[in-house]
């Protein structure tokens, strides 16, 4: 059974900007190798020669808690204002825990008191901290939070989630709680390998439609919206993050359009300008709640679109909903690193999806669930990635 990785300088690096770090140390451990997926791969530069290293890396897309969810990690948990969401990624927990280092994306705020949460019929989200326990337990070392629900709690309700992950001591990226501390970049440890974890959202305020506006009691927010730092803002945050000891760095991105499964120009744009630099390394997307195609740039992976790992979007829940929202993936990037420096890159995947009944999420295989392998295999595949399946 694998180690978890330690979380470098504690929890994360915070406001790299002002080259700080504030948060509590872990206990360090070091992860020990899995078994290597295997597909053709690319190659990059780490921030520096060192001893020959491997590390995997899992990602998975959107953790969206609708009431429906939360009702069923109600009934796991056997009792009016309890929860367990664990059982819904038992059939899932393998994948995520293989890796040295697995990753998600966490759509909604999380609640340390399990107060003022999400109500029926509003698209204004709270979740209860039980999530993280669920998170940590199946596997997931860390989390983003950059997300147009970020804000859906207000300042309050960012800090509470910022609490949340830390106190179950999971890895956090994304806007930080106050001005001296902007934004969070998760540090991993594994393998003799340092990852960051970098956070952006297109918006923090969940109104339809693309908007850059800032909130007043929390202007630092901007510093996490690509649209505001553009590409140059976003590789001057890696390459801190390398000077800071990261040798791979991994960015998150919210971003596309919803419910279509080709990214858009500026999805390709902005992918193209981080992945021609030396500064990062794979760019996880999340955002349209479906899943959207991988593309190779100068030897390194783009994932436009994870889907929905955990949801209750579906057509059987809302007609106006397409099949492919109950669809999820999680992928696994293994990266080698030469004793030049040099790394290269090798990349397999799984389709999941989202069983409405208890709301557990199951691999989908040829056997299990032909419709969606087929379906996300053929999207996730379209530009030619050359992956392979996860066992």
């Amino acid at each position: 059974m694998r180690r978890r990785p330690s979380l470098v300088l504690g929890l994360a690096v915070v406001a790299l900007a002002a080259c700080t770090a504030t948060s509590p140390t872990q206990p360090s451990g070091t992860s020990g190798p899995s078994a290597a997926a295997s597909s053709t791969g690319g190659s990059t530069t780490s921030s520096a020669p060192g001893p020959t290293a491997h590390l995997s890396l899992g990602a998975t897309g959107d953790l969206l808690t609708h009431v429906a969810v939360r009702r069923s990690a109600e009934a796991y948990a056997g009792a009016a204002g309890s929860y367990d969401f664990a059982p819904m990624f038992r059939d899932v927990a393998s994948m995520i825990a293989a890796p040295d280092i697995s990753l998600c994306h966490m759509e909604t705020p999380l609640t340390s008191t399990d107060t003022n949460l999400t109500r029926s019929g509003i698209l204004v989200f709270n979740t209860p901290h039980e999530l993280i326990d669920a998170v940590r337990t199946t596997g997931w070392e860390g989390c983003d939070f950059a997300s147009n629900h970020t804000w859906d709690m207000g300042l309050a309700g960012l800090r509470d989630t910022i609490d949340v992950f830390d106190k179950a001591k999971v890895g956090y990226a994304g806007a930080g709680p106050d001005a001296e501390h902007p934004r969070r970049v998760a540090m991993y440890a594994a393998n003799g390998l340092t990852v960051a974890h970098l956070a952006y959202s297109y918006t923090v305020f969940n109104d339809f439609g693309p908007n850059t506006k800032v909130p007043d009691d929390a202007p630092w927010m901007g510093e996490s919206l690509w649209p505001l730092v553009g590409a140059d803002g976003i590789l001057t945050d890696a390459k801190k993050a390398r000077a800071e000891g990261a040798d791979l760095v991994v960015v998150s991105l919210h971003w596309g359009a919803q419910y279509v499964s080709e990214p858009t120009p500026e999805q390709k744009e902005l992918a193209k300008a981080l992945l021609s630099s030396d500064e990062v390394d794979l760019i996880l997307g999340t955002h349209v709640h479906v899943v959207q195609p991988c593309e190779r740039i100068n030897g390194k992976y783009v994932f436009y679109g994870l889907g929905n790992f955990l949801s209750n979007q579906s057509p059987q829940v809302d007609a106006t909903l397409i099949p492919q929202t109950q669809e999820g993936v999680v992928v696994r990037v293994d990266f080698d690193r030469d004793a030049s420096g040099k790394v290269t890159q090798r990349a397999a995947y799984r389709p999941t999806k989202v069983n409405l009944t208890g709301h557990v999420v199951e691999p989908a295989t040829p056997q299990t669930n032909p419709v969606t392998f087929d379906r996300v295999t053929k999207t996730l595949d379209a530009d030619g990635c050359g992956l392979t399946t996860l066992d």
